[in-house]
């Protein structure tokens, strides 16, 4: 068992065939909706890496390339303050482009918002859609839904498949939660 101060390992929500089969097809979806078309395709650091990479092989298309993104909106807190910083932009310029934004869970859907409907759209892009690991419509403060979506999970602290808490547990094939220790 894993030691976390405060906490416990809940079980496992989602195995690690589970979500390899939902990258396939969210993958093949992707595929389809793009056919003939060049895509970019934009991780948010950290967490969607390793979504992003499986994502990635599961796309068939001939014109695909891929960047990252980091930003934060939490600061040093635990709750969004939808001030969204850009802690590190794209290399390339998305100017032009299909964009898919990669995103390993959505809540408040703030950050997801502001990057599709303000930092993008000044970007002059051919188009911004949205594809997340996990959805969190219970915690969703702002008007925003995945374009693709893998999951939709309840409100609890996820953790596994790129999914940190205090940057541990992201190497874990599985998503698991955490339940706080009374």
């Amino acid at each position: 068992m894993i030691d976390v101060p405060g906490y416990e390992i809940g079980g496992v929500l989602l195995t690690a065939e589970e979500i390899k089969k939902r990258v396939e097809e969210l993958g093949k979806q992707i595929s389809e909706d793009y056919k003939g078309e060049s895509l970019m395709v934009i991780g948010i650091l950290k967490g969607s890496f390793i979504f992003m990479a499986d994502l990635m092989r599961a796309i068939d298309l001939d014109e695909v390339t891929m960047d990252f993104m980091s930003v934060s909106s939490y600061g040093n807190s635990t709750e969004s303050s939808g001030v969204v910083r850009i802690k590190k932009d794209t290399d390339r310029s998305p100017e032009g482009q299909n964009i898919l934004i990669v995103e390993d869970i959505i809540d408040s859907g703030m950050t997801m918002k502001y990057l599709r409907d303000e930092y993008f759209a000044s970007k002059r892009t051919r188009s911004v859609k949205i594809c997340t690991l996990l959805d969190k419509p219970s915690r969703r403060k702002a008007d925003v839904e995945p374009d693709y979506c893998g999951f939709t999970v309840d409100d609890k602290f996820i953790v596994g498949y790129g999914l940190d808490y205090s940057e541990r547990f992201r190497q874990l094939p599985h998503i698991t939660y955490l339940i706080e220790k009374k």
